[in-house]
């Protein structure tokens, strides 16, 4: 079930994951990840209170249901930028993967492909575009670009890319120095396992690197002209990934980008940045109103299919996820990893069905309500990190057949 590089332990796990929610996966992932690891991925910026509300907010917003509508089974299917996919939930770019189980990027492309999902990869991943190719074949992917200063390095990044089977690029604008992640301080966080592209370019610099470390290596000053730089290089789709305001979203479509990424960088930059969700709906409007429209990808807190669905209502094309597949990577390895994105599909075919919602477009015009409520945040009574001992009495304990039963009380 484990495997060690250097000392560092990395999970061999592959399963299915039996869950009611992915915020239990969160607490289970503790048990198969060393602690700096596990807070690398588990903590935000600074107060970390964007990275809260980034998910809190989405009860800023409200699903309407809808009544006599005559409509059953509803479908997930859904297009990208000519990609078929089978949900409109997606793999969001995380570096190094390896910190949550061997196969790292290997299982995490596995598992989107099984789910039919959008897989996106990190610059900083522990294996290499090929491996990746090798393990998917021509399975929908993108490539994150964290720009370096070196354009040799980005060139190279690109083209070998491209020639993997990568159709399309996000670019990262969102994260030209670390922020203040005071978890990665307190624990001493390195990159424990080895970043193929870094291997590579310069022999094995970056394992070891801290994460202000590497970002202090990659570029400061990223401009307009970088889009028109990468698409000079390879003919493909450039997707700008963290904006935060509709002046970002026409800068960046008036500059040639096929796509934006809403996203705050899962408050892990700027600390009292707004939730990506409460910002959506400015900046598809904006989208929407100009002569070039362009796919938008919603990323930052989601954990619910309810999440999804107010995402696509809100003027998403597809939703982001990125600590929770972690999670289920760590646990479960590509079965895992597709057990998180069932789990979301399943939630978010519910709210289709009581919203009278057959398709993924039907969502996009499905009605939203956004009321102020004094009860803003809550979480499920039954959550573990809030849920007490249950009372073991003479009265309420199974016995006989019962007890051995799947179903019924808690025993103790």
């Amino acid at each position: 079930m484990t495997t060690y590089y250097k000392g560092f332990p990395q999970s061999t796990r592959e399963e299915k994951l039996h869950m009611v929610n992915l915020d239990e996966l969160e607490h289970e992932a503790k048990y198969v990840m060393p602690e700096a690891a596990y807070y690398y991925v588990a903590s935000g910026a600074e107060n970390e209170w964007t990275w809260r509300n980034n998910t809190q907010a989405f009860n800023h917003f409200q699903i309407v249901p809808r009544a006599l509508t005559g409509m059953q089974n509803p479908e997930l299917n859904t297009e990208f930028l000519g990609m078929k996919l089978k949900t409109p939930v997606m793999i969001c770019p995380i570096a190094c993967h390896g910190i949550a189980n061997a196969e790292a990027e290997i299982d995490t492309a596995k598992g989107a492909k099984a789910a039919g999902a959008l897989f996106a990869m990190s610059t900083y991943a522990n294996k290499s575009v090929q491996e990746v190719q090798s393990a998917v074949g021509d399975s929908p992917r993108f490539m994150q670009l964290y720009l370096s200063k070196n354009w040799d390095f980005n060139k190279m990044v690109i083209e070998e890319s491209v020639k993997a089977g990568f159709t399309g690029f996000f670019l990262t604008v969102d994260a030209l120095v670390s922020g203040y992640r005071e978890a990665n301080l307190r624990t001493n966080f390195t990159y424990p396992v080895p970043l193929a592209f870094f291997n590579e370019w310069n022999g094995g610099k970056g394992e070891g690197q801290s994460v202000a470390q590497m970002y202090a290596s990659s570029a400061q000053n990223i401009g307009p002209d970088d889009i028109r730089k990468i698409k000079e290089i390879a003919d493909v789709p450039v997707i700008v990934k963290g904006v935060e305001c509709a002046e970002d979203a026409m800068l960046a479509i008036g500059t040639g980008a096929d796509g934006i990424v809403v996203s705050n960088h899962g408050g892990r930059e700027v600390d009292g940045a707004p939730a990506t969700i409460d910002v959506l709906p400015e900046i598809a409007k904006a989208v929407r109103s100009c002569d070039h429209r362009v796919p938008i990808i919603l990323d930052g807190g989601v954990r619910r299919g309810s999440h999804v669905f107010k995402a696509l209502a809100l003027g998403a094309d597809l939703v982001g996820i990125g600590r929770p597949f972690l999670y289920g990577l760590a646990l479960g390895g590509a079965q895992g990893v597709q057990s998180v994105i069932e789990q979301l599909n399943k939630e978010l075919l519910i709210d289709m069905q009581l919203t009278g919602c057959k398709t993924i477009e039907d969502i996009k015009h499905a009605k939203i309500d956004h009321i102020n409520y004094s009860a803003d945040w809550g979480i499920s009574s039954t959550s573990r990190s809030v849920m007490k001992p249950y009372p073991v009495t003479k009265e309420n304990q199974l016995t006989g057949e019962a007890a051995d039963a799947v179903s019924g009380a808690s025993r103790h």
